[in-house]
């Protein structure tokens, strides 16, 4: 799956509704081929984008053509949604609504689990995926740095909303130069077939706990980071503060979408930093959650809108 196209397309796209160039926006999402694993996610972002452009019945016929061909979405991502609630009172959608809840399934994933060296463990489970990274040429080797066949920790990264495993890989990445192992946690909360997120506390501890059950052995013990991007990163903290489901010795939350907090820390937590940027439309929820967040340390990154900075590998390797 080309999850590189179809995030640039999201990108256009939401960058065209942004400045209200719905026709623009449509155009793109016409020209747009071979995303079938998409097409729900597609249809609801061609819905809300006629929505937006005062078409709710053209709206209403793109979900409608995504339906019949076998797509879904949680209730709460349609009647919710500002975009549709021209929709509201709509006898159409409604059956839509209906039937698709009918339709909707969680779907647990196992963890991609890669070693610093970017092996797979023999003891990883099956179907997990892991692509190995190129073994390292010891006379390049800088012998300052840690040893790369014996894990430091384990950084559990978890995926920001609308995101997968392969995406928390991807960013958190630098983490295997600095000697810690990466274990990429796919939540298994699905809000349409491709959109997955972590809107349930209890969900999220219960897909991480599963992650840490299949740790390979020469992985169990060590100290575990709790990490993660946006939504990722508010079930990480979530994590790091209340020691559920197990303690974790630090936390590294990139953009945090915070909403409730814990009390305070089940425990000391080092490192513990977040990062927010200042053009990111979560600083103002950052900041106001800053009092109590007493146990990290809040970085501001100026000009950095909703995404990881440049030199984020460099950032990882002041902490680790």
């Amino acid at each position: 799956m080309d999850d590189t196209r179809y995030d640039a397309l999201v990108d256009q796209i939401e960058a065209l509704y942004a400045e209200s160039r719905y026709a623009d926006a449509i155009a793109v999402l016409d020209a747009a081929t071979d995303l079938a694993p998409w097409t729900a996610e597609l249809a609801h972002l061609r819905a809300c984008v006629l929505g937006a452009s005062g078409d709710p019945e053209g709206a209403l016929q793109a979900l409608q053509t995504a339906s019949r061909a076998g797509s879904w979405w949680r209730p709460e991502i349609l009647t919710d949604d500002d975009d549709l609630a021209a929709l509201t009172n709509h006898p159409e959608f409604q059956q839509l609504v209906a039937e698709s809840a009918t339709r909707a399934t969680d779907a647990p994933t196992p963890a991609l689990i890669t070693l610093p060296e970017g092996d797979t463990s023999p003891d990883t489970p099956s179907g997990s995926g892991l692509p190995g990274r190129a073994p390292s040429d010891d006379s390049l080797r800088d012998n300052n740095l840690p040893d790369p066949t014996r894990a430091r920790g384990v950084v559990v990264a978890l995926h920001g909303a609308g995101q997968r495993a392969e995406h928390a890989r991807r960013d958190w990445a630098g983490v295997l130069d600095l000697g810690y192992a990466l274990v990429c946690v796919e939540s298994s909360r699905r809000m349409s077939p491709m959109y997955r997120t972590w809107p349930d506390p209890e969900q999220a501890a219960a897909d991480i706990a599963r992650a840490l059950a299949e740790l390979p052995t020469e992985l169990t013990g060590l100290p575990l980071i709790a990490a993660g991007f946006s939504a990722g990163g508010r079930v990480a903290l979530n994590w790091a503060l209340t020691a559920r489901p197990a303690p974790a010795a630090g936390v590294l939350a990139m953009a945090p979408a915070l909403r409730e907090l814990p009390d305070d820390s089940a425990n000391s937590l080092s490192p513990a930093t977040i990062w927010i940027g200042t053009d990111d439309d979560l600083l103002e929820v950052v900041d106001a959650a800053e009092p109590h967040l007493s146990a990290c340390k809040i970085e501001r990154l100026p000009g950095l809108a909703h995404a990881f900075p440049a030199d984020f590998a460099q950032r990882l390797a002041t902490l680790l």
